[in-house]
C-alpha cells in the first residue's frame, strides 16, 4: 500500500479513487457515537466535506447521536468500499460547526429536504410513519416559499481525527493495515499493523 506523510493526503487519494468507481455510494460514513457510559450505537451519515482539517457531516440535533455528542464528544467514522476491498476508520472529538456555515448548506438543500428537517423529532416515537407523512405534506401546502429557514435543532458537525487507519483486503487474510497516528505537535506517526 502507498502511504503518505499526511493522512489527509491518503484519504484524499483514496476517495478520489472511490469516486471514479460506478454505483459506489462513496461519501456514506458510518459513524459511532457513545454515552458517557460508553453505551455505544452506529448509524450512516453522509460525508460532507472536509473543514479545516475536520469531517463535516449534518444532522438534527436532539437526535440520538446529536445528544450522545453533546455528552460525549469522542466518536469514530468507517468508511467502507467493498468493491475496492478498502476501509478507512477515523477516530477523534466531534464538535458543532458555525451556525452561519450550517444555515449555509441547509440553504444548499432542496426545499423537500428542508421540510423534512424541520418537522423531524429525529429519534423520538411518533405514531405511525403515515402521520410523519401527513405532517410533511401538510407543510408542503402550507410553504409557499422556495426555501425554509435552518431550524434551530439542526446542524452540522465536524470530527477532527486523532488516528486513521487505512484497510486493504487481502484473499488470504494478509491484509494490509496502515495507521497514523497524531503526535500531539501537528505530525503524524505511521505504524504498520498486523491483519
Amino acid at each position: 500500500m502507498r502511504t503518505w506523510p499526511d493522512p489527509f493526503q491518503h484519504f484524499e487519494h483514496w476517495y478520489a479513487e472511490a469516486q471514479r468507481c460506478d454505483g459506489l455510494d462513496v461519501p456514506a460514513m458510518a459513524l459511532a457515537t457513545a454515552t458517557p457510559e460508553a453505551r455505544p450505537s452506529l448509524r450512516i451519515v453522509y460525508f460532507k466535506g472536509l473543514v479545516a482539517g475536520a469531517f463535516s457531516f449534518y444532522t438534527n440535533y436532539t437526535s440520538r447521536k446529536g445528544r450522545e455528542l453533546a455528552a460525549n464528544s469522542n466518536a469514530a467514522l468507517l468508511f467502507y468500499w467493498q468493491p475496492l476491498e478498502r476501509q478507512i476508520r477515523i477516530e477523534g472529538t466531534v464538535q458543532k460547526l458555525s451556525r452561519e456555515a450550517s444555515q449555509r448548506y441547509f440553504a444548499s438543500r432542496a426545499l423537500a429536504k428542508q421540510i423534512s428537517a424541520s418537522i423531524s423529532d429525529q429519534s423520538s416515537v411518533i405514531p405511525s410513519y403515515q402521520n410523519l407523512q401527513q405532517r410533511f405534506t401538510q407543510a408542503q401546502t402550507e410553504h409557499t416559499g422556495d426555501s425554509l429557514p435552518c431550524p434551530p435543532h439542526w446542524g452540522g458537525y465536524a470530527m477532527t481525527p486523532g488516528c486513521f487507519e487505512f484497510y486493504i483486503s487481502d484473499e488470504n487474510r494478509l491484509n494490509e493495515r496502515v495507521y497514523y497516528e497524531c503526535n500531539g505537535g501537528g505530525g503524524w506517526q505511521i505504524k504498520y499493523l498486523s491483519p
